[in-house]
Order: structure tokens, then C-alpha cells, then sequence
């Protein structure tokens, strides 16, 4: 079964930048969707950005948009969550998250709509 592998996550201080892969073990895999989420510690798993091969768009939550960017290498079937001004409310551990299901806007921050994930990459942002 295939599964999706993140990496790139890592200890960084207040402003800085990371970038987070994500690529499928079996490089054949095609989705439709393939999104971030992260969990903080004793909190829920949240929708931070997708990319919708339906019309190419990227969607941000809220506390995403303007500082993440999603970007892709179709080449090698892989997609990076680019994070820029990381602030300590950013420590979490990043999951990447895809579907062959075609799923509607509203629909891409219900992680029940995604049937593949990684391990996760931890993220934590200090001083």
C-alpha cells in the first residue's frame, strides 16, 4: 500500500524558513489532491494547504496564506510546503495527506477525506 513520506522538518528559530517534501513511496501514485495538515501538541490535526489537480489551484487556511507556499516537481511526483516567517504557533508535526478523489473546495481541510498519509516530519520553532 503506498504510503506518502515527508521530510525537511527540523528545529529553526522565530522568522526563519523551512521547506517540507512530500513524496509517495510508490512513484507510480496518482492523486487528485495532496494537502498538509498539522497537529501541535494537545491539539487537533488542522488543514494548513492543498493542491488541487482539478483547475491547479492551492488553498491556504488562514494562518498559512501569505507565508506558505505549496509548490510542486511533477517530474519527481513531489510536493513541497515552502513555510517562511515561522513563529513558535507553527511548532507541530506536519503531515502530507492525498486522495484520488476529486474533492471539492470546502471539502480539502477534512482530513476524513483523505485516505493516504505520512509518518509526519516535526516542526518546532524556538528561540
Amino acid at each position: 500500500q503506498v504510503q506518502l513520506v515527508e521530510s525537511g522538518g527540523g528545529l529553526v528559530q522565530p522568522g526563519a524558513s523551512l521547506r517540507l517534501s512530500c513524496v509517495p513511496s510508490d512513484n507510480t501514485f496518482s492523486d487528485n489532491v495532496r494537502s498538509w495538515f498539522r497537529q501541535a501538541p494537545g491539539k487537533e490535526r488542522e488543514f494548513v494547504a492543498a493542491f488541487r489537480r482539478q483547475g491547479g489551484g492551492t488553498y491556504y487556511s488562514d494562518s498559512a496564506k501569505g507565508r506558505f507556499t505549496i509548490l510542486r516537481d511533477n517530474a519527481k511526483n513531489t510536493h513541497y510546503l515552502q513555510m517562511n516567517s515561522l513563529s513558535p504557533e507553527d511548532t507541530a508535526v506536519y503531515y502530507c495527506a492525498a486522495t484520488s478523489r476529486r474533492l471539492i473546495v470546502s471539502s480539502l481541510s477534512d482530513a476524513e477525506n483523505y485516505d493516504v498519509w505520512g509518518e509526519g516530519t516535526q516542526v518546532t520553532v524556538s528561540s
